[in-house]
């Protein structure tokens, strides 16, 4: 053999082995990638389901906010502008439909997940990209609907010039007595002589009185749909005559019936009501059949009392100035006088849930204390269920004749007294305090008696 085809056998040799040594790392390599990738996909497996989780949470939150936005959207058109108008049907038939397209596109994915081998032969990757657009662009349809929806509602503004029933007719204002600001003179009080719950002899009163006479302050709860809704009212006494009411209602025009559910949704404006207790209580412990009841509120000195009159002032004055809309939760007859009064009484009234649910405010005055405990300073106090049985006043209404006969000498100032007098009957009428130690020290001694 020669020595050229020596060396040849040998560089091919070394070769091979070179070739088979380099091959092993690779394998090597190879598997180890395929070990990383099975750890990767066995990570990725392990998260797959919260991320589904996550995923599947998030599209309920969206469809609940789509639903949840669609029906207030379409609740504020058929409230302004009623069930047989043709932009009410407008309106539903846009939104219904662009809300359904989307259903139906949310559908056809997930079709498409159940059956992928059925739909990839039907469905080209064409076809799954104009849909995911037609998507896109239904959901900004929808939110441009909503976004105009929105701005329509809160540029609709509340008016002074209706044709409003009767009883709303009047705006409560006032004048204030130049050489003394006690003396108040009230235009427009309302002393109707009602005969039935619809039906009344309008009159309206001129009154002056004088805030320096104010000995206390009432609140009145009158029910009318079960033991959490009430409608609330404020009465203030007077040291020599008769008691004057006010209460915050809706506005109503002639036809048009109250609501709870469309005081959501700017259909009501707020009207300030001032009147004899014989017109306002007596309409609804009498001519309507209301539960009405009649809570003294104690632990107050003269200064809160006239304060809290001159909020009601403050807000008559607003109103004719500028118009307001009733709402169901945030401006309702009980909210408002909780914000008034706590302007007056700060920390004495703290935040309470009982505030929005108007049937509880009695309860939640007798838990601050503001309720005296023991009216007749006896030695047991009076419980929650006391206090609802001594201040009925249906049965110490009932048969109150409010009719005005002036041939029979029967007069409005003189019949307003007498109905005054008639509702307070068996409940004690709680002292004005003499400082805010003793208020406050009453206050905290009564809920401490009272819880």
């Amino acid at each position: 053999m020669s020595l050229r085809s020596l060396l040849s056998r040998l560089l091919s040799s070394r070769s091979r082995s070179r070739l088979e040594h380099s091959r092993v790392p690779n394998s090597r390599l190879e598997s180890h990638d395929s070990e990383n990738i099975t750890s990767d996909s066995g990570q990725s497996n392990s998260q797959q389901p919260t991320a589904t989780w996550r995923h599947r949470l998030l599209q309920f939150f969206i469809a609940v906010t789509l639903a949840l936005s669609a029906i207030w959207l379409l609740l504020a058109i058929w409230y302004q502008y009623g069930i047989r108008s043709v932009v009410t049907w407008l309106a539903t038939i846009a939104i219904v439909g662009v809300l359904a397209a989307l259903v139906s596109t949310r559908c056809w994915k997930v079709l498409k997940k159940i059956l992928p081998r059925l739909l990839t032969q039907s469905t080209s990757n064409k076809q799954i990209a104009h849909k995911d657009v037609a998507t896109k662009r239904l959901i900004g349809l929808y939110a441009a609907i909503w976004l105009l929806g929105v701005g329509w509602f809160f540029s609709i503004e509340p008016k002074q010039d209706r044709d409003w029933m009767p009883e709303v007719d009047q705006r409560v204002s006032y004048e204030r007595d130049a050489s003394n600001p006690d003396l108040i003179t009230l235009t427009n009080i309302r002393n109707f002589d009602w005969h039935t719950a619809e039906d009344a002899t309008e009159h309206w009163d001129t009154r002056t009185i004088d805030m320096s006479k104010l000995s206390g302050v009432d609140v009145i709860n009158s029910y009318w749909m079960g033991p959490l809704i009430a409608h609330t009212l404020v009465s203030f006494r007077f040291e020599d005559d008769k008691p004057l009411a006010f209460s915050f209602e809706i506005r109503k025009e002639n036809g048009e019936s109250f609501s709870a559910l469309a005081g959501f949704f700017r259909r009501y404006e707020l009207s300030l009501i001032a009147a004899e207790e014989r017109d306002i209580i007596y309409t609804r412990s009498n001519a309507r059949g209301e539960q009405v009841y009649l809570f003294p509120v104690s632990s107050l000195q003269q200064h809160e009392v006239k304060s809290l009159f001159e909020s009601y002032l403050t807000a008559a004055d607003e109103l004719n100035a500028k118009p307001a809309w009733y709402n169901t939760l945030t401006s309702n007859c009980t909210n408002i006088i909780f914000y008034m009064a706590r302007i007056v009484s700060d920390d004495r009234l703290p935040w309470d849930y009982r505030i929005w649910v108007s049937g509880w405010l009695p309860n939640y005055l007798y838990a601050v204390g503001m309720l005296d405990a023991a009216p007749e300073k006896a030695d047991l106090p009076w419980s929650m269920e006391t206090w609802y049985e001594r201040t009925h006043i249906n049965p110490k209404a009932k048969g109150f004749n409010n009719q005005i006969n002036l041939q029979s000498g029967i007069h409005r100032d003189e019949n307003s007294h007498e109905f005054s007098q008639q509702i307070r009957r068996g409940i004690p009428m709680p002292p004005l305090a003499h400082s805010q130690d003793s208020a406050e020290a009453k206050a905290k001694s009564t809920a401490q008696a009272s819880n």
